[in-house]
């Protein structure tokens, strides 16, 4: 098959004739059975794979406290998951275009569960970074595989809500984790409650027997598989990057990296900033946090909602520009713990938000016998250089304040998202052909 006929397969068809979904959840009721377990399976997925992530972002206190970490070798464990979990994306990419995007999912499931539980059993600090570092590749590798599955599940018409509402399963997962070490702390002491949280990491292994069991694989993957068999033509990861396609990955790519700098710009640094800065004290508190992740998950929602509505180019857009105006005003204006704790909904609302149409966006952007490896090349290679941004930020906070650096970059890459969308073509309701 030449490039040219292989790539014909990625153009997209014109919205079929669909019942007409009602409202944010109006769709769901038009889903077969078998898509209902395939959405509940990748939004249970995720959320679990939050769970497992944010574990650690909770007892680095207690570890700095108890093995007299520096702050340094404190981040470095979750720079080098990040890392990790970029490469681990990229790999289950290519593993779903070769093996199937439920057995990918299983994988990683299992993956992430395991190296949890063996950080509960770390002895010393490196030992916890290896455990962490290896967590990190089913941590990247999940969401990768669960959005390539509910992207191809799901009718064109609905894809950004369904996939949107599977990316909402992380702020889920994120205030389970809450809970859950809110829960551990206040019966054990600081020295045992951090090994059995991330012994509660284990908990998702099981979850993998019910997607076994009840989860299909997508239909056109099938369908794809069949035909490369039939003509002797396996797909290679390499395509992605060939004529007829490279220049939709590269924007793609860039794309990933400014939602992801601005995200960790935004998140990794502001809390630093506003104690150090504002000398505000709610930072860092549940009920600031609680107010964070609700802005988030409600975030998640509209955004899924919205890129189906309005499209996926223009709720990029506008989530960008809206995340550009939150970090103006945390880093520009005084404020007081009263505002500061209702600025957090629409921090976390406009920051999470914006990556509830990611998943469909790609999804609908690759043709399906390199989609995984597409998507997991495109979202990861954004995260590891957005993994950099907090570290440029520490650096260039040395010259300048803390607050001009987060505005500087946050302002930078979000305007990298503007003309990325720009470029990019508009997906919403396209038809995936094979």
């Amino acid at each position: 098959m030449n490039t040219e006929a292989r790539y014909a397969s990625a153009q997209v068809e014109a919205l079929p004739d669909e019942p007409v979904s009602s409202g944010m959840f109006g769709w769901y009721k038009h889903t077969t059975p078998s898509e209902k377990r395939a959405f509940w399976s990748c939004k249970i997925g995720y959320g679990l794979d939050a769970m497992d992530t944010q574990f650690l972002s909770f007892v680095i206190p207690t570890l700095i406290a108890t093995w007299g970490l520096s702050k340094g070798e404190a981040g470095l464990i979750g720079t080098v998951t990040l890392l990790t979990s970029a490469l681990g994306g990229w790999v289950a990419g290519i593993l779903s275009d070769r093996i199937g995007r439920v057995k990918t999912l299983q994988i990683t499931i299992l993956w992430f569960a395991f190296f949890t539980l063996v950080c509960a059993f770390a002895q010393n600090y490196t030992q916890l970074l290896v455990a962490r570092g290896l967590m990190g590749f089913g941590f990247g590798g999940e969401w990768t595989a669960g959005a390539v599955l509910i992207g191809e599940v799901i009718r064109p018409r609905d894809r950004g809500k369904a996939v949107g509402m599977v990316q909402a399963g992380w702020a889920v997962g994120w205030a389970v984790a809450a809970g859950l070490y809110t829960l551990v702390f206040s019966f054990l002491p600081g020295d045992i409650a951090w090994r059995a949280l991330f012994a509660l990491g284990i908990l998702p292994a099981p979850f993998v027997i019910m997607i076994r069991r009840l989860v299909d694989e997508p239909e056109v993957h099938k369908q794809q598989k069949q035909r490369e068999l039939d003509a002797n033509d396996r797909s290679s990861f390499l395509e992605i990057f060939g004529p007829g396609i490279w220049l939709t990955t590269l924007r793609t790519a860039i794309l990933a990296t400014g939602t992801q700098g601005g995200y960790y710009a935004i998140t990794t640094w502001l809390p630093t900033y506003l104690k150090t800065e504002q000398h505000l004290s709610v930072v860092g508190t549940g009920g600031y946090l609680a107010v964070v992740i609700a802005g988030s998950y409600a975030g998640y929602l509209c955004g899924a909602f919205l890129s189906d509505r309005f499209g996926r180019r223009l709720n990029f857009i506008v989530f960008a520009l809206a995340s550009m105006g939150i970090a103006l005003v945390y880093t520009r204006v005084p404020m007081s713990n009263t505002l500061l704790l209702i600025l957090g909904f629409p921090l976390g609302f406009f920051a999470s938000g914006i990556f509830a149409g990611m998943g469909a966006f790609m999804t609908e952007l690759f043709p399906t016998r390199i989609r995984g490896s597409g998507q997991g090349f495109c979202y990861n290679f954004g995260r590891a250089v957005g993994a950099t941004f907090p570290f440029l930020i520490g650096f260039v906070a040395q010259k300048m304040s803390l607050g001009i650096a987060i505005g500087t970059f946050a302002a930078a890459a979000y305007g990298v998202v503007i003309l990325a969308a720009l470029t990019l073509p508009e997906t919403r309701g396209a038809k995936l052909t094979s």
